[in-house]
């Protein structure tokens, strides 16, 4: 089990940090500063020149205004952990924050970041977001509090020449979630040394696990089988919860996918991505449209063969009940801090980054999705990465987390859920219980009943 002591004392030294280096957003007028998580591999830095590049376009059109980068190496939980802490002061808060869609509606509630509205009013691109996206960082009062960069989708890749000496076929396309342990099992009898099957798990990659591993398995099962809109209230783990639990107890229990050592690494997306993947050592993966990204000239591991050696697929439903395909979506938001300073400069900013030839740059760069209509008729972002008409067209399938405050903490205690079952302490429906007395003692019982 994670302490949570060493976030308490990475934030308050982030925070720290920040006061030591001159103070935050109010200490300078002309000054905007812009926090971010940076990747912990440090060999991908994609994210940091895009950020540099338009800093210096910016700072080129606004003469006297300078713009601070303030980058935050860590996991996305300690990353959330460490803004969180620096939100909560005006001498430490930056004036623009990049953030996580599923936190969004919690640091509202914390008082945390300031409605847009304002802004966006005058600000004629904001008509041409996806009305979906516009969604995205709306507040329970209405109000937006934040502008995507883009979302994304998630799928099955696989690795065609582990599928060829399996036996498998070039084109696999699972139908349900038994095809998808058969082509495991047949893997790990003929191609042995290789992980047959990457389905995250556990408290330790955070959100990572949750919507990429739990929920592609949860959102195949039912309609709304995590939260009911039509009764306004959080539904307990029934059979889909506990199938997909089980579904993941078979994958480690069979030993079919990383070692649980492994696999509970809050690391672990990260190895994926640079060395499980592109190493060939891992034949399935369960993840994200924006793959692609670390595996070009530019990213932390460049790879040129890897459109032609990596299938993809859709996730199946359980059993294949229409519409037999399912996909989870997310993306990030540039906010602004309630206790920014210069919250002005900092939309001035933000504008900066979503010219269009900046978000057509970003979805490019970070293999998004893109959810301004002008970026998504672009010919470059149309032409950015082999399988993005795939990744797109998921989207009709796919589903967003439940944008309520609480989510964060069904979140954790989803991946407790998963965490017990993956190292065998806990049976599925044992784990599912633990589950439901959390649910409710975090929604104060405002809990409905699960089937699935």
């Amino acid at each position: 089990m994670r302490s949570t002591a060493p976030l308490i004392v990475a934030a308050v030294l982030a925070a720290t940090a920040l006061t030591a280096c001159g103070g935050g957003s109010g200490s300078d007028p002309d000054t905007v500063r812009v926090a971010y998580n940076r990747s912990t591999d440090n060999a991908i830095r994609y994210k940091d020149a895009y950020l540099a590049s338009v800093k210096k376009q910016f700072e080129a059109a606004h003469p006297g205004k300078t713009v601070k980068l303030v980058p935050v190496q860590a996991q996305d939980d300690d990353y959330a952990a460490k803004v969180q802490q620096m939100m909560r002061s005006s001498r430490t808060a930056p004036d623009l924050v990049y953030e996580d869609t599923f936190r969004v509606r919690s640091d509202i509630e914390a008082g945390h970041l300031r409605p847009l509205d304002r802004y966006l009013k005058q600000w004629p691109d904001w008509d041409r977001f996806a009305a979906t996206a516009r969604r995205a960082a709306r507040g329970g009062d209405g109000r937006t509090y934040g502008v995507p960069t883009g979302t994304d989708t998630r799928g099955l890749w696989f690795n065609r020449k582990i599928f060829a000496r399996a036996g498998l076929p070039r084109d696999w396309r699972p139908s349900t979630w038994d095809d998808i342990l058969d082509a495991a099992r047949t893997i790990k009898k003929k191609v042995p040394g290789v992980i047959p099957l990457n389905v995250y798990t556990g408290k330790g990659p955070g959100e990572a696990a949750v919507m990429q591993g739990f929920e592609m398995l949860l959102y195949g099962t039912g309609e709304d089988p995590l939260y009911d809109p039509r009764v306004k209230k959080w539904v307990t783990g029934g059979k889909g919860f506990r199938d997909a639990l089980g579904f993941i107890r078979t994958v480690y229990g069979e030993k079919l996918g990383p070692d649980p050592s492994d696999a509970l690494d809050p690391n672990i997306n990260t190895r994926v991505a640079t060395e499980l993947l592109p190493e060939g050592r891992l034949a399935i993966a369960l993840d994200g449209s924006w793959m692609g990204q670390q595996w070009r000239k530019s990213g932390g591991k460049p790879w040129p063969a890897w459109p032609s050696v990596l299938g993809r697929a859709p996730m199946p439903t359980r059993d294949g009940r229409p519409p037999g395909v399912v996909s989870m979506s997310g993306g990030w938001v540039w906010a602004v801090p309630a206790k920014s300073r210069n919250p002005g400069l900092a939309f001035s900013f933000l504008k900066t980054l979503q010219t269009r030839r900046n978000a057509v740059d970003w979805a490019v760069r970070d293999a998004q999705i893109a959810v301004r209509e002008d970026v998504a008729a672009d010919r470059e972002y149309r032409r950015s990465m082999p399988g993005i008409d795939f990744f797109t067209g998921l989207v009709r399938h796919t589903h967003y987390r439940p944008a309520l405050p609480v989510y964060p903490q069904v979140s954790t205690a989803i991946g407790t859920a998963m965490e017990s079952v993956t190292t065998g302490d806990a049976s599925p429906a044992r784990a599912a219980r633990a589950y439901d007395e959390q649910l409710a003692s975090i929604t104060d019982g405002a809990v409905t009943g699960g089937s699935g």
